[in-house]
């Protein structure tokens, strides 16, 4: 009776996912900056403190929160479980583009993720503290994000992505408060042709970058994306590019998520 009750309740607590990844919601402090900025971290069910775990840097878009990815794709957790790496999501303002701003030093956040979080993360807990073990990627304006971050911190990220990324940003002057964050493009154009993504090409050399760029046809970023991946091949630098069915939305992230993550491990695991 009492080996059955206790097969029982282990089989509860499976269930459950009591042995599950952990979420750890942290603050770090930005020196940059001059303020804390919050962090959830999502720690696989392997995580312990003898073995070093690949982290990937999933950043959020426009007007989002450190809490939205995991708030929106709950399975997040399971795919930290299946492929053993964390999952680290900075707030990134309500509209930084993850830039170090040149008229905004409030908004300095190309140091904050690229230079402070990563090293506070390396610091606190276990993980590979090298590009050959680090990741980024994101959606919207997070896609854009990943790509600039890691185009201009070859040192820090070894594989990169995009999910629906507003990869050029010259197209939309009038959007998503960007003009607050580089002066007007009428004015200050040098600005937003050199903090695009676009701007950033003439860094890269071939197979220096594991890159990864996805956005559905119905996206109002579709084209952009398109272009930048036609911009990759008359460069010739490798990476792949996912174009299917879909639109500027939750949905779509959900999914596609589940794609970069597997990328993701596929480059960690090539590592050693």
């Amino acid at each position: 009776m009492k080996r059955f009750t206790i097969s029982f309740l282990l089989a509860a607590l499976f269930t459950l996912g009591a042995f599950s990844a952990t979420v750890d919601t942290v603050s770090v402090f930005s020196e940059k900056m001059h303020k804390n900025i919050k962090a959830v971290i999502i720690k696989p069910q392997s995580y312990d403190e003898q073995s070093a775990h690949p982290v990937l840097y999933l950043l959020h878009g426009y007007s989002g929160r450190y809490d939205g990815w995991v708030k929106d794709a709950p399975h997040l957790k399971e795919l930290a479980d299946q492929y053993g790496m964390m999952i680290v999501c900075p707030d990134g303002g309500y509209s930084s583009w993850y830039w170090d701003s040149p008229v905004d030093s409030t908004y300095q956040y190309e140091t904050f993720v690229s230079k402070e979080l990563t090293t506070w993360v390396d610091k606190q807990y276990k993980t590979v503290a090298s590009r050959e073990g680090r990741a980024i990627t994101g959606l919207s304006m997070g896609g854009h994000g990943g790509l600039y971050l890691a185009f201009r911190n070859q040192e820090v990220f070894g594989a990169c992505g995009s999910m629906s990324g507003g990869v050029d940003i010259r197209p939309f002057p009038y959007s998503w408060e960007m003009s607050k964050r580089l002066g007007l493009q009428s004015e200050q154009p040098e600005n937003w042709n050199e903090y695009s993504v676009m701007g950033q090409l003439h860094l890269l050399t071939p197979n220096a970058l594991k890159i990864i760029v996805d956005c559905g046809t119905e996206d109002f970023f579709y084209q952009v994306n398109k272009r930048l991946h036609d911009e990759l091949r008359y460069r010739n630098i490798p990476h792949d590019f996912i174009s299917r069915p879909g639109a500027h939305n939750r949905p779509y992230w959900s999914n596609a998520v589940k794609y970069q993550i597997l990328y993701f491990n596929e480059f960690f695991n090539n590592q050693h």
